[in-house]
């Protein structure tokens, strides 16, 4: 299908007067994804709270569903990275994005500021993920989360984090992850895929945008093809049912799929939620895409109903 209006009216406006980030610095490109002021969808409680990660404390955020202010169970537990290519992003860019998270899955959401590039290299933040979330099974019962029931989800380079670190609990022995939930996840340290070739350039996320990204992120190119960094080269047998979304008009989109197919082949349930005519991003921009952004949560947490329940 074409792109939707929204994302039409959105790319319009940005090929007119935005700026593309592969050509700032990183700190200007932290400068263009300042948090939205926007209307913040109340949530029943947040804690700015620090947790400890592997080269000192992590700034974080706990978010308490509506439908939590009465339960007397603790609550499932979405350890959440945000997106933003390892080089941009924070806790506040993403906040919109958790909150409709928090409610309509019911669950209390932890948002992990992980350390980013360049100033911290791979493998700083998928070692900051990890240990958030081993921080989490010990401790976020003190916050009325499950460490029973640990989710891992992320958008984007927050989504390639979370699958990473599926992997690594895994690998390490723990903890124990019930879900992933990877929206738009970068799976491979690749542009070859067809829809980078269809989808490189005119849809906000380029071609020449993730190689910056990948270069500010890795010390080494050839650390690419790491299973941490590129869970696509990975062997998947023995990870957690996952959500995998994706969207039309990404460059990510085809390895996104490839990840669900090697999945669904190392034995691995998945759901698959795609997002027809969507560009990449768009889960961030609660102020330009509230329908679609509802819609596909609402079908992320439907996905992972259907996968839990089996």
């Amino acid at each position: 299908m074409p792109l939707t209006p929204e994302a039409q009216a959105y790319l319009n406006a940005f090929h007119a007067s935005g700026t593309p980030m592969h050509t700032v610095s990183p700190e200007q490109a932290r400068e263009l994804v300042a948090p939205l002021k926007l209307k913040r969808e109340k949530v029943s409680t947040t804690r700015e709270i620090w947790l400890a990660g592997p080269a000192g404390e992590l700034a974080a955020r706990v978010y308490i569903p509506l439908s939590a202010e009465d339960a007397e169970e603790l609550l499932p537990t979405v350890v959440f990275f945000h997106g933003g290519g390892w080089v941009v992003g924070s806790l506040d860019s993403h906040d919109a994005l958790c909150r409709r998270l928090c409610n309509a899955s019911g669950a209390l959401v932890l948002s992990v500021d992980y350390r980013l590039a360049p100033e911290a290299r791979y493998p700083a933040a998928v070692e900051d993920a990890y240990a958030a979330t081993v921080w989490a099974s010990n401790f976020i019962e003190h916050f009325g989360g499950d460490p029973a029931q640990l989710i891992v989800c992320g958008d984007s380079a927050g989504g390639n984090l979370a699958a990473a670190v599926a992997l690594m609990a895994r690998d390490r022995g723990g903890p124990t992850i019930i879900g992933q939930w990877l929206l738009y996840p970068i799976t491979d340290y690749s542009f070859e895929t067809e829809s980078y070739r269809t989808n490189g350039t005119g849809y906000f996320l380029t071609t020449e945008t993730m190689k910056w990204f990948w270069d500010h992120y890795l010390a080494d190119s050839a650390q690419g093809i790491e299973p941490y960094a590129s869970p696509l080269r990975a062997a998947l047998a023995g990870l957690s049912p996952a959500v995998v979304l994706t969207t039309e008009f990404d460059p990510l989109r085809d390895e996104g799929l490839a990840y669900a197919d090697l999945l669904e082949r190392a034995g691995v349930p998945v759901a698959r939620v795609a997002c027809a005519g969507q560009i990449h991003g768009f889960l961030r921009r609660m102020d330009l895409f509230p329908e679609a952004i509802t819609s596909a949560v609402d079908a992320v947490v439907q996905g992972w109903q259907g996968l839990h329940s089996k």
